[in-house]
């Protein structure tokens, strides 16, 4: 029965790989680049329509804020140097870059997530994208972890604007495959409770 049901499966998958057309096998066969491989490719006119140019930091907190570029100039400003772009393949399009930004806990504390006591921590984060692309943190990694002290919202790359991906990037540094929390066109920080 076990020997039916092999020669089965290798008559269904032969079946199945001549069926392809030759040009899907081509694109089979191609190689990926790092590029294709971490994002889908976004013509100028999609990336337009993606700019964002302010960020919101609303939810369970008490001083909703819309910050620009230059809200963000105006805070304590780090330099992030040797950044990286790791996709979930282990890809890397992007190495050894710097850049510029806030740390994402110090704008959060600006806007202060409304806890009921010491104990009231039971919250999450969500960084969105114009195109709703979402990257997630909880308050204990921002808060208590070093995760807090690598994640920032960057408003400059390489000593330029950034502005091929929106104005902002949020990008957590201390990930080991950087590229999941890596949310270009970002537009809003989000801070919602854990019911």
């Amino acid at each position: 029965m076990i020997k039916t049901t092999l020669i089965a499966t290798a008559v269904l998958v032969g079946f199945s790989l001549s069926n392809c057309s030759p040009n899907e096998q081509k694109k089979q066969d191609k190689p990926t680049t790092a590029k294709e491989a971490c994002s889908s490719p976004m013509s100028a006119a999609d990336s337009a329509k993606a700019m964002s140019t302010q960020i919101e930091i609303k939810g369970e907190v008490e001083h909703p804020l819309v910050l620009t570029v230059d809200s963000l100039k105006q805070m304590k400003v780090v330099d992030i140097t040797d950044l990286k772009v790791v996709c979930q393949n282990g890809m890397a399009p992007k190495l050894g870059k710097s850049g510029k930004g806030v740390l994402l806990k110090d704008l959060l504390d600006k806007a202060k997530i409304i806890q009921k006591g010491h104990k009231d921590r039971n919250f999450y984060i969500v960084a969105r994208a114009t195109d709703n692309y979402m990257a997630t943190f909880s308050w204990a990694e921002l808060f208590n972890s070093n995760t807090g002290d690598s994640t920032f919202v960057m408003f400059e790359e390489n000593g330029q604007p950034i502005k091929n991906t929106g104005n902002f990037v949020l990008n957590c540094t201390s990930d080991i495959k950087t590229g999941i929390r890596h949310v270009r066109w970002l537009k809003s920080i989000e801070v919602y409770r854990v019911n």
